[in-house]
């Protein structure tokens, strides 16, 4: 089955003054944290609407919930009653078993729900076999995006063993998701990989996603390294021309970067968000709000 990546970035309602490189980027991900830790379904459930139809509601993407935690969002969206349905990046959690059920209890309730993607994890030896079995699942008009396990930093062959499965993911039809952050220091991938991920992407011309993407721009520091959505932006423009992605990822000049990217050509930025289809973060850390203080958003 060839997914067709490019519906990913495709803006499916208004997104009034955003700007076309933002529209529909940022993901809401506080779902897939443990619910112990993370904030009840009803608040993100309001927070989500309130972010998706406020100001710069347009640079809001899909709201991903894993498999477990659906009836409970089912619950509080009925309750909520949206204006008009929440695009849904539905993420396997409980095995690739419990896809159909999910996907008709999404399909039961279209004025509340539109499948765009599901999401789930590979093995380090991810093969077509495998991924057939997960298109299997997947419908015609929904992505399947993947994401292989990436080896712990300082493991050459496992790293080249992970952008093989990378790019078997990309030529499968699949979207290949990069994790860049999370809970654990290890989610934080090196400057290299990440650049070594986006050149096999672009090699490919697969459009791909992100998760844990908690930062406007890059923070160095004595914790765990944070990579940032501008940053992201910028290293995917400058691999589509050639230029320096390793610097695009390290700067931590925020005002630098953006300039950069506001000089995008319309082409351009076509190429970009025909790539980095979407970033994944957590509101409660998420960058959303310092985009607009860079001058990328309208205040």
């Amino acid at each position: 089955m060839t997914h067709p990546l490019a519906s990913v970035a495709v803006t499916t309602v208004p997104t009034a003054g955003t700007p076309p490189l933002f529209a529909q980027l940022v993901d809401d991900t506080s779902l897939l944290r443990p619910r112990a830790a993370g904030p009840p379904t009803e608040t993100v459930v309001a927070r989500y609407l309130r972010a998706r139809d406020g100001h710069n509601g347009g640079l809001v993407g899909q709201l991903v919930c894993p498999v477990s935690r659906l009836p409970a969002l089912v619950k509080e969206l009925a309750r909520a009653a949206p204006s008009r349905p929440v695009d849904l990046s539905l993420v396997v959690d409980t095995g690739l078993g419990a896809v159909p059920k999910a996907l008709s209890t999404v399909l039961s309730r279209p004025n509340l729900l539109t499948p765009r993607t599901i999401e789930t994890a590979a093995p380090p030896d991810v093969d077509a076999v495998w991924l057939d079995r997960v298109a299997e699942f997947v419908p015609e008009d929904v992505v399947a995006v993947v994401e292989p396990r990436r080896p712990v930093e300082g493991d050459p062959g496992g790293t080249g063993a992970w952008l093989d499965a990378v790019r078997r993911v990309a030529d499968q039809g699949c979207a290949p998701r990069l994790r860049c952050g999370g809970p654990r220091p290890s989610d934080a991938p090196s400057t290299r990989d990440v650049e070594e991920f986006v050149g096999v992407v672009v090699a490919a011309g697969r459009g791909f996603t992100t998760l844990g993407l908690y930062e406007s721009v890059r923070v160095d520091g004595a914790g765990p390294r944070r990579h940032g959505i501008v940053n992201m932006l910028v290293a995917v423009a400058r691999a589509l021309g050639g230029g320096d992605v390793d610097g695009a990822l390290r700067s931590t000049d925020g005002a630098a970067l953006a300039a950069e990217l506001a000089a995008l050509s319309e082409r351009a930025v076509a190429g970009v968000r025909g790539l980095l289809s979407r970033c994944g973060t957590d509101p409660d850390q998420g960058p959303n709000t310092t985009l607009a203080g860079l001058g990328l958003l309208p205040r």
